[in-house]
């Protein structure tokens, strides 16, 4: 992404947020257009593929708090009378100015740049924020920077479905003209940021290149979560089974199905453990933490529910409560 995108692109409008949007309303409107946009549900879709790609440049640097300041910044003062000129004696005004300050700045183009803000403030102010945001040597001026410069970091975004991220993925991404396939990890979280060394932009005089930050962002998954490297997964038991005990089939990501032994008594929302089938990386291997939980039927057919009469018959007496209420007093 280079310094004319962020001048000339309005991501809050790109993901519909008003400026003073906070981090909730942001990932909110994000998800919901990442959702509706994805390609797995508009193939072919070349319009809703590049609006995909926009909203998830935009969300890249809205969710970023160092960004988000430093985009503001910069929008705020090229909306504020700027005037840039370039070169020695250039004529002051219009925008060719301004896209040579930053295409210097981000692609590695050489020359001197002089520029003046209008009002009280002076230059200092924009040369100060420009220094930190891009890395400028103290003192000396922006526009008289010699000699080796790191490139900028790249930031961008990579939607994945949950088993994608459950099992690590390859992905492709497209970013400042450039084509290249990532590697993600399993177990990846949302929201969590990989840095990929040196693949950002180019530096200047020798420096090395900058790096790429993806934000990986995870589908929610209907039936799976995950827990670090454990997946957690609900499942319903009948009250003979709970009370009975029983051999149940529970699903895995991977699409098995596994057997898990529910203990007599079993009541509802114990955790049962199954080990090894959570998410496998490099390091470890995590488990399946089955969570039970009893089903009530909405409706009892006359036997059953004599048999369940027959039940709280031979129960009477019996009062689930009193240990709660001992405690409760405490």
């Amino acid at each position: 992404m280079t310094g004319q995108d962020w001048l000339e692109k309005d991501f809050y409008k790109t993901l519909g947020v008003p400026k003073d949007a906070d981090d909730t309303a942001i990932k909110k409107a994000y998800r919901k257009l990442a959702r509706d946009l994805h390609p797995d549900r508009n193939p072919g879709d070349d319009a809703a593929e590049s609006r995909f790609k926009d909203v998830g440049e935009a969300y890249s640097v809205l969710s970023d708090p160092e960004q988000r300041k430093q985009y503001d910044a910069l929008r705020a003062m090229a909306g504020g009378g700027a005037r840039f000129s370039a070169g020695s004696g250039g004529p002051a005004g219009g925008t060719a100015g301004f896209e040579d300050l930053f295409n210097g700045m981000f692609s590695g183009g050489g020359g001197r740049t002089r520029f003046s803000t209008g009002g009280a403030g002076g230059a200092g102010g924009f040369e100060d924020i420009l220094q930190d945001m891009f890395g400028g040597a103290a003192g000396g001026g922006f526009g008289s920077r010699r000699g080796t410069q790191r490139g900028g970091d790249i930031a961008t975004s990579a939607s994945l479905p949950f088993r994608s991220a459950v099992e690590g993925a390859k992905v492709q991404l497209t970013t400042s003209g450039r084509s290249m396939t990532v590697r993600i990890p399993p177990g990846v979280k949302d929201g969590q940021k990989i840095r990929l060394r040196g693949k950002g932009q180019p530096g200047r005089g020798g420096g090395e290149p900058g790096d790429m930050v993806v934000t990986v962002h995870v589908e929610p998954h209907p039936v799976f979560a995950m827990d670090g490297h454990n997946l957690r997964i609900t499942v319903p038991v009948t009250f003979a089974e709970a009370a009975l005990g029983a051999t149940i089939e529970v699903p895995t990501v991977s699409g098995e199905t596994v057997k898990v032994k529910v203990p007599a008594g079993t009541p509802s929302g114990r955790t049962l453990r199954v080990k090894g089938r959570g998410v496998h990386t490099p390091k470890d291997t995590g488990d399946l933490l089955v969570t039970v939980q009893v089903a009530v039927p909405s409706h009892l057919p006359a036997d059953a529910r004599k048999a369940v009469e027959a039940f709280a018959a031979a129960t009477e007496g019996e009062d689930p409560r009193a240990d709660l209420r001992a405690r409760a007093a405490r």
